[in-house]
């Protein structure tokens, strides 16, 4: 069993998915159940499904001094870092740390690939990639984060996590001992997703594409809606920033079970569980709301709601919110973290939306529609393919007093 560990400051966040930009946005379309999926616009040949698809990323070209890095998950990133004041905030961490003392962990799972498969559909006579895509930076698996550090000027350490659905969830893990360890006094940490070719095409090959808006926990789940996001949060020690939300633990753990089945039982995930509440020091009774993963794929959806109804108590309220914003892969975890930390702020438990009727294996906790209550702790749940989970802990800064 872990030790505990110090809490940290969340002492910035902020997102933009199909629910919006930034988080008021994101909290008026949590408020209301206002989901963002739409029918399938953007694939290169039809695929009858509904997707979650962030307006406006098409109109945001990067600035001049970073147009090397063009590419739709890049625009996607540069969106989501302009909104509350996120690039003012890490600015001033690195005048106080110095931006060599300032992170970078972000996670995503295909990273600028559209620009690849665009690439590869306009090979010219001789097979060579068009001229203006012979950027190869941008065909990487880190582009997303070289072109991060480049547009904040940070200069710490700088990794890219790719653990499929949980990337941008274990990147809180990774920050949490940079920073315990005295390598750095911060972290930004989070992930982007953006919808291509490779990820529609490659879970509809897997069968997971549901041809409908995805309902998570029905009883007559049809499969996953995938969605595109950009999440970023600021984490530092608990004393410059005594009013922000804390990190108060972690979770991780791999079942190596399957290459995209959780293990039946959820041994995985129910350790990473654990683990997260031992590292916040916390008991399951305390934990008052949970974002679940919630896929609506037919497996996971059942060895999380067993795991729910074995571990806790009905007053602690758990939902998915995959029904209002699809599922953003690699940058769900960042996006569904950032969605507890507004629940955790507005007192809101997002209703699991697109339900119709409810797997008769999901117990008592279930927010089947949205309630307003005062939360002082609350956890999210990222389970990824082959079994890679992570679980996080955020509380309000006095429930850690």
């Amino acid at each position: 069993m872990p030790d505990r560990i110090a809490p940290l400051a969340v002492s910035a966040y902020t997102a933009a998915s199909a629910l919006g930009h930034g988080l008021t946005a994101h909290a008026r379309a949590l408020a209301l159940g206002a989901g963002g999926l739409r029918p399938n616009d953007i694939s290169s040949a039809p695929l009858p499904c509904w997707i979650g698809r962030v307006e406006g990323v098409e109109d945001m070209p990067l600035p001049a001094h970073l147009v090397g890095w063009e590419c739709r998950n890049n625009r996607l990133a540069w969106l989501g870092l302009r909104q509350d004041d996120f690039v003012q905030r890490v600015g001033s961490a690195c005048e106080r740390y110095g931006a060599h003392r300032v992170a970078l962990i972000l996670g995503t799972s295909t990273s600028s690939i559209g620009a690849t498969e665009e690439g590869y559909r306009r090979l010219d006579a001789d097979g060579r990639l068009p001229a203006d895509l012979r950027r190869p930076d941008i065909h990487a698996p880190h582009s997303l984060v070289a072109f991060v550090a480049d547009a904040l000027g940070l200069r710490g350490p700088c990794l890219t996590v790719s653990t499929a659905c949980s990337s941008s969830a274990k990147v809180f893990a990774s920050a949490e001992r940079l920073i315990r360890l005295g390598l750095v006094d911060a972290a930004v940490v989070g992930g982007v997703d953006t919808l291509c070719d490779s990820v529609l095409f490659g879970f509809n090959a897997l069968e997971l594409v549901s041809p409908e808006p995805c309902r998570p926990f029905d009883a007559a789940r049809r499969g996953i809606s995938i969605g595109e996001a950009a999440g970023f949060a600021l984490l530092e020690r608990a004393d410059a920033a005594p009013t922000a939300p804390r990190l108060l633990g972690y979770g991780e753990a791999t079942d190596a079970h399957h290459m995209s089945t959780p293990h039946p039982e959820g041994l995985g995930a129910e350790l990473a569980l654990r683990d997260a509440l031992a590292r916040a020091g916390l008991a399951a009774g305390q934990v008052d709301y949970i974002n679940l993963h919630g896929t609506a794929s037919l497996k996971n959806d059942e060895v999380e709601a067993a795991l729910v109804g074995r571990t806790f108590a009905p007053r602690t309220r758990a939902s998915s919110t995959k029904g209002l914003t699809g599922h953003t892969l690699g940058a769900a975890g960042i996006l569904e973290a950032v969605i507890a930390l507004l629940a955790l702020r507005d007192g809101v438990v997002p209703g699991n939306f697109g339900t119709r009727t409810p797997d008769p294996a999901c117990g008592p906790s279930f927010a089947w529609l949205t309630e307003q209550r005062e939360l002082r702790v609350v956890m999210s749940n990222s389970f990824g393919f082959g079994g890679n989970n992570a679980c996080l802990v955020f509380a309000r800064s006095e429930a850690t007093a």
